[in-house]
């Protein structure tokens, strides 16, 4: 059974009788394994001796490009295959998502959906739900506790949801089960119009920027996501808690790219994480796979204007303010950092790594935003750059992770610190920040990584 929590009713309607299927929009839970919304709908499905029909809407979204549509269409190709493998249909659309869904459920005896937390993805899901004349249930499965369970507002800070989030999270780390299906699907025969098997003309049909290319280091889809996690409960757990903040230790999970576009689930992964024995480095992993993302999730639901400078802490943009006529030694523009050519060889790295293959360490990432706000001619520049940068760069970018790690560069869930030139009371940066690890073999290995992305 699926927590009935993660259950929403957003349209109450009965079920069409006479209908061809049920219908199973997924956009956010992009897997055909440990997904609760394909789940609930195979069993709506059984219930109603009916076929289950998943539909996937690709459309524009706000600053993707060639990296994130490329890791997304072959991670939808492996989706396909699976659904196909158990007898549940598929269909992928050029077609704004809600539409789709719309025109789809035509001939549907209801619609279930899952749940993402950005603008578009909700206004999606209310534009549909404004349409429809039958059944619409969202199904929430891509955060261990559901938002509105872990929190009635928006959080201040990890310290606060923290202790709610502990309370609770036990009642929702259970095991999924994939569902029989009853009804196979095999006959339906719903075209779709997007080739998942030449994923390189697709792209090249989409008004996407293609400056942005496909990298090696990671591999899209389920499977690859699955096996990285067990390779890193096997090698790299046992070590996190002690080594996580060291680049070079190679202890980091690489889960990011595969939540960002629901390739697996933050259940999943808490799960294989708590097979491990009790320790610091379990409860650190956990604290940023639940805490610190869900408190992302929370902070990009409850507040409107989460992607803006102005959503920042008042004491934060007002200590800025002060002193936004501070001198700064090194200024760039935006095309400086973006092309890695600042002073500082390792924040160079940092930039390189991230062009060439999607990814930074979290430390570091901390380290590059940073350095933006203090070699810029204003807050509000940086802020905008930093976040643009990671936007168009990284794989997991356009992420509740990645706009609420922005704004913590700026002071958001955090907490005024000794005063600084530039920061004011905002947390800084500095020079010791290469005293807690290999700094230079850090550059040597991502010149290794790009020579490979080059090859």
């Amino acid at each position: 059974m699926i927590h009935p929590v993660r259950l929403k009713v957003l349209v109450d309607a009965p079920s069409r009788p006479g209908a061809r299927y049920v219908l199973y929009w997924m956009q956010q839970s992009q897997r055909a394994g440990f997904n609760p919304a394909l789940e609930h709908a195979l069993e709506e499905a059984n219930a109603l001796d009916l076929p289950l029909l998943v539909c996937f809407g690709l459309a524009a979204f706000p600053e993707a490009n060639t990296r994130h549509y490329d890791f997304m269409l072959r991670g939808l190709a492996q989706v396909r295959d699976r659904l196909v493998e158990r007898g549940i249909g598929f269909v992928i659309r050029k077609a704004p998502p809600d539409r789709l869904a719309r025109t789809l459920a035509e001939d549907a005896a209801l619609v279930v959906c899952d749940r993402g937390y950005l603008r578009i993805q909700r206004g999606w899901r209310a534009r549909l739900a404004e349409d429809l004349d039958r059944r619409l249930v969202q199904v929430e499965g891509d955060v261990v506790v559901p938002i509105e369970r872990a929190s009635d507002k928006h959080e201040y800070a990890a310290r606060t949801l923290r202790p709610r989030l502990h309370r609770i999270w036990d009642e929702f780390l259970e095991p999924l089960a994939e569902r029989p299906v009853r009804r196979r699907a095999d006959g339906l025969d719903i075209a779709s119009d997007v080739d998942l098997d030449d994923v390189p003309g697709v792209l090249a049909g989409l008004k996407i920027d293609a400056a942005v290319g496909p990298v090696r280091r990671f591999k899209p889809g389920e499977g690859e996501a699955r096996a990285r996690l067990a390779a890193f409960v096997a090698r790299s757990l046992s070590n996190y808690g002690e080594l996580r903040g060291k680049p070079e230790a190679g202890v980091a999970s690489h889960m990011s790219p595969y939540l960002h576009f629901g390739q697996i689930s933050p259940v999943e992964i808490a799960l294989a994480v708590r097979q491990a024995p009790p320790g610091d480095s379990r409860a650190s992993y956990l604290e940023e796979l639940i805490v610190r993302r869900e408190l992302s999730m929370n902070h990009v639901f409850y507040e409107p204007g989460y992607d803006t400078y102005d959503v920042l802490p008042t004491w934060a943009r007002k200590t800025m303010a002060d002193h936004a006529s501070d001198p700064r030694a090194f200024l760039y523009t935006r095309a400086q950092f973006e092309a890695a050519q600042t002073h500082d060889p390792y924040w160079n790295a940092a930039m390189r790594e991230m062009r060439a293959t999607g990814y930074m360490h979290n430390h570091l990432r901390m380290y590059w935003g940073k350095k933006i706000l203090q070699w810029s001619a204003s807050p509000q520049e940086a802020f905008e750059t930093t976040l643009a940068l990671n936007n168009r760069w990284f794989l997991d970018g356009r992420d509740p992770n990645s706009f609420t790690n922005v704004g913590w560069i700026f002071g958001l869930h955090d907490r005024p610190w000794g005063p600084q030139p530039v920061f004011g009371t905002v947390r800084s940066m500095g020079p010791n920040t290469f005293k807690k690890f290999d700094a230079d073999a850090y550059v040597r290995a991502v010149a290794a990584m790009e020579a490979v992305e080059r090859a």
